[in-house]
């Protein structure tokens, strides 16, 4: 149980910062998002794993580092975690008037490459036999989020992340259909991230 707890906390400030970071309209949102990401998995990373996103166990668990049980439990804790952090959002600063608008195939896209390389970083950095017990790790996958934000934020809305994409749903950022953009396209670049781990590094 403690580990579903850590990842709901986790996943509970990313989804909270983004949402509070976003309607500041700050131009240091992203870093914000992605210190935020870094600073939870330095918090709970010896504990959870520090995933803090579906994509992400997926990965982790197509790896071999996360057995099967835990991973519908992982996967509650991060979406309950997105929706109560998008609800306090609301409650504190409203919803937009109107919810984003992407272009389909180039959202695909940019959510696959950026989920792909979210979950290759953390594989590489927090699984691996060649950076075992490292210490930068935390700031690895933070930043990996920060590039992809100030990348293709603009193109996709820089979700990388199907918890995050329900919570930018409660939000009102983003349209319904959009969620299903993050669902596929996150889903799937963890899982080829997994697989090009195992063909490539897994030792």
């Amino acid at each position: 149980m403690k580990k579903y707890i850590v990842e709901f906390i986790g996943t509970f400030f990313l989804v909270f910062t983004i949402g509070m970071a976003v309607h500041s309209g700050s131009p240091l949102a992203p870093l914000a998002i992605g210190a935020s990401l870094m600073v939870m998995i330095f918090a709970g990373g010896h504990i959870s794993g520090g995933h803090f996103n579906p994509a992400v166990t997926l990965a982790v668990w197509l790896r071999g580092k996360l057995l099967l049980k835990d991973v519908i439990p992982y996967w509650i804790a991060q979406l309950l975690a997105g929706v109560v952090a998008a609800l306090i959002v609301n409650q504190l600063v409203g919803s937009p008037s109107a919810p984003a608008t992407h272009i389909v195939a180039n959202s695909l896209i940019v959510e696959f490459l950026f989920t792909f390389a979210l979950a290759w970083v953390v594989l590489n950095t927090a699984t691996a036999k060649g950076t075992l017990d490292n210490s930068f790790y935390g700031l690895a996958i933070g930043f990996t989020v920060t590039a992809g934000a100030v990348a293709v934020g603009g193109i996709s809305g820089g979700a990388f992340n199907p918890a995050v994409g329900l919570g930018v749903f409660v939000m009102g950022f983003e349209q319904l259909s959009q969620v299903g953009v993050y669902l596929v396209a996150n889903l799937s670049g963890g899982a080829v991230a997994a697989l090009a781990f195992k063909k490539l590094v897994e030792d």
